[in-house]
């Protein structure tokens, strides 16, 4: 990234959005969880065999805490990794960049996933400066995206004045 970019307050995703944002994506992992649920309920009518039911419903607390761990990290992560948003940024238009203004890399998404998993982290966002300790973490920000990408077209245009050849796109 060239170092004439840099992430401003007012690119910033407010605490509402982030809050929104939390709520949002509680919903794709609950959808996922019940669907498993009536999944291998149904399986077991359709088949006559119950045993995938029964290791669902027969979870200790322990065990039904790391697969919903588990659902999270794989929710954030893919999510993330591939379209550097959730839904809940779709939702708010709002997405992931690195410190520099970049996108985020394997690395930096494996920590904001990892990092979720501290108790409180889904709140941690609240606290003055309005970033989660999975953005801290993993030296990330979430930005509003029209005005980022438009913010950072126009430096790489002003940087491209006298040079040869298109801008540069994010």
């Amino acid at each position: 990234m060239n170092s004439n970019f840099r992430i401003t307050e007012d690119l910033l995703a407010s605490k509402g959005q982030r809050l929104l944002h939390h709520f949002i994506d509680l919903l794709p992992q609950y959808a996922v969880m019940y669907g498993c649920a009536y999944g291998f309920y149904y399986l077991g009518e359709l088949t006559g065999n119950y045993t995938l039911n029964d290791l669902w419903n027969g979870m200790s607390d322990i065990e039904d805490l790391v697969v919903s761990y588990g659902f999270m990290f794989l929710y954030y992560f893919l999510m993330e990794r591939y379209t550097f948003r959730t839904l809940g940024k779709y939702a708010t238009n709002t997405m992931v960049v690195t410190i520099e203004g970049d996108t985020p890399t394997n690395k930096h998404i494996l920590y904001r996933s990892l990092s979720r998993l501290i108790p409180f982290d889904a709140l941690s966002f609240l606290g003055t400066n309005g970033k989660g300790w999975h953005d801290s973490i993993a030296k990330t920000y979430v930005v509003k995206a029209d005005k980022f990408l438009e913010k950072k077209r126009t430096v790489l245009e002003l940087e491209q004045i006298g040079t040869t050849g298109e801008p540069t796109s994010f």
